[in-house]
């Protein structure tokens, strides 16, 4: 959420920062919003001083209280409890107002309308070459006998996907792989955390009230998540942190569950777009000093999984029109797909500002003002997983149709070389 000082300020930033991201101006019905709140706001202490004023005058009295002192405190009385209505009413209005506002871009990001505009900023490696025609994951996996989209569908629907097998272990392998990684040479500490979290934390985190059609929400009024970086990044909600304690940086290997509610009709065949997958996310909560640098650190570990996999990737700025809702800035690492002849994005790393800590009353304490301000909040795939079996799968896939595994993943895999057909 935005700072609501800031936007009385300079409401002109709110709607060029609305515009840059395709969206229309609201600056000026926030402040009739807000100037409405607090003009009630003001009428009622005004009234709560009269009331307090005529307490005084009976005490004054001692407490004799004539037929028009009565009178007069019980109409300030319901007029307190009518203000109180009232202001309720437009704090509701106003929160649910700024609830729906975006975060505003950093200064630098890239100004854009869609994904097209988005920049390149580096690319890691070469495409593989082969010596035949490379395959689709989905085709790979159902040659092999260990992919199964039609038993999945006839369990679940759409978008659901059966392994079994090596290639169910080459997905657990490729998640302990990168846990592994992540808590040994980039100094994330793994947590085990729900799945199932309450509205709060999803509002935290920016996927209420906006997405809520995206997640699956259960008969209880709680939520499954859809990313690890809602109960990763709730861990500090109501905290007010220790300076010298920052940067937090935790990682947990989930599972995720999103619906595709605007997904009708893409990636359609295979396991590249599910309801159900596995993700290893990063999270950091840092001070606004710390927050540029954590993000390129945090792009970085994400980049050195694939690395270490032997993937041609590339690292890509999104543009203010293709950013998420809580992002002033976000890298995408999009990894090459032989089968498909394209590169397809495999992480996200945002840097979201103090937004998030708003919406979850998340601060710390400097070491020299002792004053609490808001943290920052960072968060990144590191990777998603599926995403990364399907890499694996067409980058190391041979000409028999077999898949050759990765080096460093071997020692997950009892020392398995190949994936074979069944």
């Amino acid at each position: 959420m935005l700072d609501i000082k800031k936007i009385r300020l300079a409401p002109d930033v709110l709607d060029k920062a609305l515009q840059d991201r395709g969206k229309p101006p609201c600056a000026r019905e926030i402040l009739e919003a807000d100037a409405a709140l607090r003009q009630l706001t003001t009428d009622a202490q005004a009234i709560q001083e009269q009331k307090n004023d005529l307490a005084k005058s009976i005490a004054a009295k001692r407490g004799a209280m004539s037929e028009a002192d009565t009178k007069l405190g019980q109409e300030l009385r319901d007029k307190i409890a009518e203000y109180e209505a009232r202001i309720s009413e437009a704090q509701s209005t106003l929160h649910a107002k700024m609830s729906s506002i975006p975060n505003i871009p950093a200064s630098d990001t890239f100004v854009g309308a869609d994904e097209t505009e988005n920049q390149q900023l580096r690319v890691h490696g070469t495409p593989p070459t082969f010596g035949f025609e490379p395959k689709e994951h989905h085709v790979l996996g159902e040659n092999l006998g260990y992919l199964d989209v039609a038993t999945a569908t006839k369990l679940s629907g759409a978008r659901f996907t059966i392994l079994s097998g090596p290639l169910a272990r080459l997905e657990r392998s490729i998640a302990q792989f990168m846990l592994d990684t992540h808590t040994s040479e980039h100094g994330y500490t793994e947590m085990f955390v729900p799945i199932i979290v309450n509205e709060y934390c999803m509002y935290g985190t920016g996927q209420l009230p906006k997405f809520a059609e995206d997640c699956f929400h259960t008969t209880e009024n709680q939520w499954l998540i859809p990313t690890a970086e809602v109960s990763l990044t709730n861990l500090v909600r109501d905290e007010i942190l220790q300076e010298k304690d920052l940067p937090i940086r935790v990682t947990a290997l989930t599972p995720c569950f999103r619906s595709e509610a605007g997904s009708a009709g893409r990636d359609m065949k295979g396991m590249f777009r599910q309801r159900q997958f596995e993700k290893v996310e990063l999270v950091s909560i840092v001070t606004p000093e710390q927050e540029e640098a954590e993000h390129d650190r945090m792009t970085a570990s994400a980049e050195n999984i694939l690395k270490k996999l032997g993937l041609h990737y590339r690292v890509v700025e999104l543009c203010t029109g293709d950013m998420g809702f809580c992002a002033k800035k976000t890298y995408d690492i999009e990894v090459w797909l032989p089968g498909q002849g394209r590169y397809r994005e495999i992480s996200s790393c945002s840097r979201c500002g103090d937004f998030q800590a708003r919406r979850m009353n998340a601060r710390y304490k400097g070491n020299a003002s002792g004053k609490a301000e808001f943290v920052c909040t960072l968060n990144g795939s590191g990777l998603a997983v599926g995403r990364t079996l399907i890499a694996v799968m067409e980058n190391y896939q041979q000409e028999d149709g077999s898949i050759a595994v990765p080096d460093v993943l071997q020692p997950y895999m009892g020392g398995l070389t190949r994936v074979t057909r069944k």
